[in-house]
């Protein structure tokens, strides 16, 4: 079966483009059911990495030379102070740090950060506040302090238990460093994900289950399996190596999904799974077109008014951005999402979701009727991709494993 990578935020964000104030816009009647915001989320983007993978399409940055950290913090907290007034009295119900590599970053500069957004903002008790972290760039001392000051949530960016795929993939950790790093986080937070990829360059079925095989042992709460894509602009794109054809991809994707399942872990979302009860809340809420705010060099937000939704970009590279958020520009780009988007967007996100969403869902995030979506919604059923009743929208096992044909049908 030919296996077919879906669409994902990044791919989405790197080509939509900004409207001007006399595109059509959010405000008419036909968007009366915007009532209420949706839960709001904090994205913290830290640029730095020791070194660039080359399949990574992020904006992350190789710290050839001192990362300018007290900088950049403050840069961050500028950031978010001239952001308070566009998301005035909203609680935020989860924070993540990514990368890049926040675990660069010491613990005392985390702190500051979350110090801040406590300060500036009402942050939720007991919110999911996650940092990704990299094999390598972590001890013992720096997991306990990460704890310390109030990070719960540790996302570990594994990819392989294998050296040789490791080395393959440019990873600056080898295979018992990987396995240290995940003990070390697991023994440290009760809330622990880790990152694995398959379909690697020359890796053969038995050795992606392998990796399964090791994930699971581990046991953490939540996991979360990629698929090597080959994205513009990476030296994986320009000069690709030798990986597994779609027929065999497919099988991987098949029997992880089967061997994670046989150890209790639910397959919630396209490349997410977790122990009951312990689903991303952050990610969650981007799957269910939740609000985000992002701060930081080249960070998304998506934020929704009474009568708009918005969009907003950071400027990319960290110089920029450090130079632009002290002067109070930190915001690079703002536009309002064309209503004719809105309907892909949500859905893009949505049927990410194994179980879908309920249908009042559609309007409450959109302010949209879902009979704007008729023809898609048709389509899709007609060609048994989902399912949908009065209660729920929800894609079958046909239309998860063809994501992008399904997302198509709502394309404009």
């Amino acid at each position: 079966m030919k296996k077919i990578i879906p669409i994902n935020a990044e791919t989405y964000f790197n080509h939509v483009k900004p409207i001007n104030s006399t595109s059509p816009i959010l405000g008419d009647a036909t968007l009366s059911g915007l009532t209420n915001p949706p839960p709001l989320s904090l994205y913290i983007h830290i640029p730095w990495c020791v070194k660039k993978c080359p399949y990574c399409d992020f904006n992350s940055h190789e710290s050839r030379t001192e990362i300018p950290e007290k900088r950049y913090v403050a840069a961050l907290i500028a950031d978010l102070e001239q952001s308070v007034p566009r998301v005035y009295g909203r609680k935020i119900k989860s924070v993540f740090f990514g990368g890049g590599t926040p675990s660069l970053f010491s613990a005392e500069s985390i702190d500051e950060i979350l110090s801040a957004v406590r300060m500036l903002t009402p942050l939720e008790y007991g919110a999911e506040i996650t940092l990704e972290a990299n094999p390598g760039t972590v001890e013992t001392a720096r997991f306990a302090a990460y704890k310390q000051a109030d990070v719960n949530r540790i996302s570990l960016g594994i990819q392989s238990f294998n050296a040789d795929y490791l080395k393959a993939l440019g990873r600056i950790h080898d295979d018992k460093q990987a396995i240290q790093a995940a003990e070390l986080a697991l023994n440290t937070f009760e809330r622990v994900n880790l990152d694995v990829m398959y379909a690697l360059p020359n890796q053969s079925l038995e050795h992606a289950l392998q990796d399964a095989r090791q994930a699971v042992a581990l046991n953490p709460d939540h996991l979360s399996f990629y698929h090597l894509t080959l994205e513009p602009n990476t030296p994986f794109h320009r000069t690709p190596p030798s990986l597994p054809d779609d027929d065999v991809s497919a099988d991987m994707q098949e029997q992880i999904e089967a061997l994670l399942g046989e150890h209790g872990y639910e397959h919630y979302e396209t490349s997410a799974f977790c122990k009951p009860k312990s689903q991303s809340r952050h990610n969650l809420n981007y799957w269910q077109f939740g609000d985000y705010l992002g701060i930081g060099a080249g960070a998304h937000s998506k934020l929704s008014y009474h009568d708009k939704i918005t969009r907003e970009t950071r400027h990319k590279h960290p110089k920029a951005f450090m130079e632009n958020a002290e002067n109070g520009n930190a915001v690079d780009n703002s536009w309002q999402i064309a209503q004719a988007d809105l309907g892909f967007e949500f859905m893009m996100n949505a049927l990410r979701l194994t179980d879908g969403v309920e249908t009042g869902l559609f309007q409450q995030r959109t302010g949209l009727s879902l009979q704007t979506m008729h023809a898609g919604l048709a389509a899709a059923t007609k060609k048994g991709l989902i399912t949908q009743d009065l209660t729920r929208i929800k894609p079958t096992a046909l239309g998860q494993r063809y994501l992008n044909n399904l997302l198509g049908l709502f394309l404009n």
